[in-house]
């Protein structure tokens, strides 16, 4: 069971949080454009993979209880930092897609940073499932 919950879990960040990490990456550079059908289509992919993400973290937690790991502090930290990251996504990209989509100026390159921030949360949190420091199963 360990084994399909993984390769679920491991399907999902690569399926979901990908589409959402590229289509947030390129919003920006679209999103100067006014009425920009591409940023529509960019923003519209983000909102969907979001919903489609939560399987990320309900796949993930059920992982590490069937890997008996949740108390272990790489996955604490992952699960922590995949949070921010969500908080990211939730409270300041998509809005500011939105805003940006309504006409606001200025908002592009604020989110470009804040993208750029999620994108690396994404990658440490690669790291961490990877290495998996202090794990008695890490490489």
């Amino acid at each position: 069971m360990t084994k399909l919950l993984l390769s679920v879990h491991v399907i999902a960040a690569i399926l979901a949080v990908g589409p959402i990490a590229v289509a947030a990456s390129l919003f920006p550079r679209f999103a100067r454009e006014p009425t920009s059908p591409v940023a529509a289509f960019l923003h519209r992919t983000c909102r969907t993979y979001t919903a489609i993400g939560v399987a990320v973290p309900v796949f993930g937690v059920a992982t590490g209880a069937s890997l008996g790991v949740l108390g272990d502090t790489w996955l604490l930290a992952s699960v922590v930092l995949t949070a921010v990251a969500a908080g990211l996504l939730a409270l300041s990209i998509l809005p500011a897609q939105r805003r940006a989509l309504d006409g606001a100026t200025g908002v592009a390159k604020r989110l470009a940073m804040t993208t750029g921030v999620f994108n690396l949360l994404w990658a440490v949190v690669v790291v961490l499932m990877i290495v998996r420091p202090g794990s008695t199963t890490g490489a």
